[in-house]
């Protein structure tokens, strides 16, 4: 019976510890909960600077439909194979502090507004060397003659400071007269395009459909840049555009010829406007034409807009 109570009175001992442990940790404070969301984060990039990787892009599809040289956008992105993208990934299209140096270029700086300087004071007290300011027939013996001149000289108001000569007014009338000069427009828009090609138009430009002119020839035809501007692209990378060459003018304009048998340029030449860069072909197309394309910030524009008529 003693070892049963024993035994009674352990276990009561240890329950009671048990409970005593359970309250002493229910007493302490919880962990601080901390919202992150109110945490600082690196700033990411806005979301018109960047491009969504779709089915079928390339580099060389993403830069012209943006108006880019692709070699940009494979810098801007630190892009090691250009001939590898996935879908859903995220290109930047835009240069990197190009938004941030432009909005610095926006601000006007403030300038100090220069006060109109302290004018001197100083005493008039009889006459100076500069300042007389006793008539000079003060000076002469009194005579009625001399009253008479003095009288005469009063007289005769002087012209105010601020009068305004007849023959200013008039220059000044023809000078407002006179048309302003305009104001330049962009450098893109007085570009004097020529035509890529002597042959035949076989298709048009329409939105949603053909993005260019479809021009017929004979294999081996020249093709010359429609303007001077700078080699961006000469290659095979574009489904459906064969042998390819894209000049950019400006940073207006692109224009790309395509279905060329041969290419006679090469990435990063400045050609002239009239000169020739490739030859009429058929590559990846059904007969032997050169599709010509105008490009205006990326966009596709209808060239016949821009060519002149023939």
């Amino acid at each position: 019976m003693k070892e049963q109570g024993l035994i009674v009175r352990l276990q009561s001992g240890c329950a009671l510890l048990a409970l005593l442990a359970i309250a002493g940790c229910a007493s302490k404070s919880p962990a601080p909960v901390i919202d992150r969301s109110t945490q600082p984060t690196a700033a990411a990039p806005a979301s018109q600077d960047l491009y969504t990787v779709k089915k079928g892009d390339t580099m060389y599809s993403i830069a012209l439909d943006h108006g880019l040289d692709y070699k940009d956008l494979v810098a801007w992105n630190n892009i090691e194979n250009p001939n590898r993208i996935l879908v859903g990934q995220q290109l930047r299209v835009k240069r990197p502090g190009g938004a941030a140096d432009a909005a610095v270029s926006d601000v006007a700086v403030a300038q100090p507004i220069v006060g109109a300087p302290a004018i001197e004071k100083r005493a008039l007290d009889g006459n100076t060397d500069t300042v007389k300011r006793e008539p000079k027939a003060g000076k002469e013996p009194y005579s009625e003659q001399a009253l008479a001149q003095a009288q005469g000289q009063a007289k005769t108001p002087e012209p105010p400071a601020n009068a305004v000569v007849k023959s200013d007014v008039k220059a000044e009338a023809k000078a407002e007269a006179e048309p302003k000069p305009a104001a330049p427009a962009l450098v893109g828009d007085e570009l004097a395009w020529i035509w890529p090609a002597s042959g035949k138009i076989v298709a048009t430009y329409s939105e949603g459909g053909n993005k260019g002119v479809d021009i017929a020839g004979k294999a081996g035809d020249p093709v010359i840049a429609a303007g001077e501007g700078k080699v961006v692209y000469s290659g095979t990378g574009l489904r459906g555009y064969g042998k390819l060459v894209i000049v950019k003018h400006n940073n207006t304009y692109l224009s790309a010829y395509a279905h060329n048998q041969n290419i006679l340029v090469k990435e990063g030449q400045s050609v002239s406007k009239g000169q020739k860069i490739a030859e009429m072909g058929s590559s990846d197309a059904d007969q032997v034409k050169l599709h010509f394309e105008v490009r205006r910030q990326g966009k596709p524009v209808d060239p016949l807009k821009y060519l002149p008529q023939r």
